[in-house]
C-alpha cells in the first residue's frame, strides 16, 4: 500500500476515523499515507463562547466536535477532529454566507496580515490530546476585479476567511506566510503526524 512502510507502527492497532467533511483534510491525511475512514455527523454548529480569542476558539471548536462523537470513541478507534479559523484584527473571520460576504471578507484581508489557527483533537478510548497550529498570512492589496474573479470562479463559501491558499487567490495574493502552509489549507499535517506517533 501507499507509503505503508512509513506509517508509524503504533497506528496499526487503531482504526483511524477522520471526522471532517473538508476535502483539503481528506487530501492531506491521504498524502502522508495513513489509512482512515471518513465520518461526518452533518452538524454545522461552529458557535463558541464570546470571551474566547484566537487559538482558544480553534481549540474549543475542535474539542466541541469531538464531544459530539463520544459514541465513536470506543474500542480501537482513533478519532480526529479539527477546526480552522481566520483571525483578523481581534475577531474571527468565518465562512461567508454568500458571494457578497465573501467579497467583503477578502477586501478586509487585502493588504493586511491575518493569522490562521487550526485546532486538532485526537481521541481514543484511553486518551485525548488537543493542540493548535498558527500561521501568519501576509496578503498584498487585492484589486476589486481580482476579488470578483476569485469569488466567481472558485468556491469560497466553504472556507474560513473566504479563500483557499492552494487556489488562484493564494498564488497571486499571498506575499508570504510564517508557519505551516498546510495549516492554512486546514490541517497542520506535520504536527498531526508527530502527535499520532505518541498514541
Amino acid at each position: 500500500t501507499f507509503h505503508s512502510d512509513m506509517i508509524p507502527e503504533n497506528l496499526n492497532r487503531y482504526k483511524i476515523i477522520l471526522a471532517s467533511k473538508s476535502p483539503r483534510r481528506h487530501f492531506l491525511l491521504k498524502e502522508i499515507g495513513i489509512p482512515f475512514e471518513l465520518f461526518h455527523d452533518g452538524i454545522e454548529d461552529e458557535t463558541y463562547p464570546s470571551g474566547l480569542k484566537a487559538k482558544e476558539v480553534a481549540l474549543f471548536l475542535a474539542e466541541k466536535k469531538m464531544n459530539r462523537l463520544t459514541h465513536l470513541v470506543r474500542g480501537n478507534h482513533l478519532i480526529i477532529t479539527a477546526d480552522t479559523i481566520v483571525w483578523l484584527e481581534d475577531h474571527v473571520v468565518g465562512k461567508p454566507a454568500d458571494s457578497e460576504e465573501a467579497r467583503e471578507m477578502l477586501a478586509a484581508l487585502s493588504g493586511k496580515v491575518h493569522t490562521v489557527y487550526t485546532g486538532v483533537c485526537l481521541a481514543t478510548a484511553n486518551q485525548r490530546k488537543v493542540f493548535c497550529s498558527e500561521t501568519d498570512v501576509h496578503f498584498r492589496e487585492l484589486l476589486p476585479e481580482e476579488i470578483d474573479y476569485y469569488v466567481n470562479h472558485y468556491q469560497p463559501l466553504d472556507k474560513a476567511g473566504a479563500y483557499g491558499v492552494q487556489e488562484w487567490i493564494g498564488y497571486v495574493g499571498v506575499k508570504r506566510i510564517e508557519g505551516s502552509y498546510f495549516n492554512v489549507m486546514g490541517f497542520p499535517i506535520q504536527m498531526l503526524f508527530e502527535y499520532l506517533k505518541t498514541f
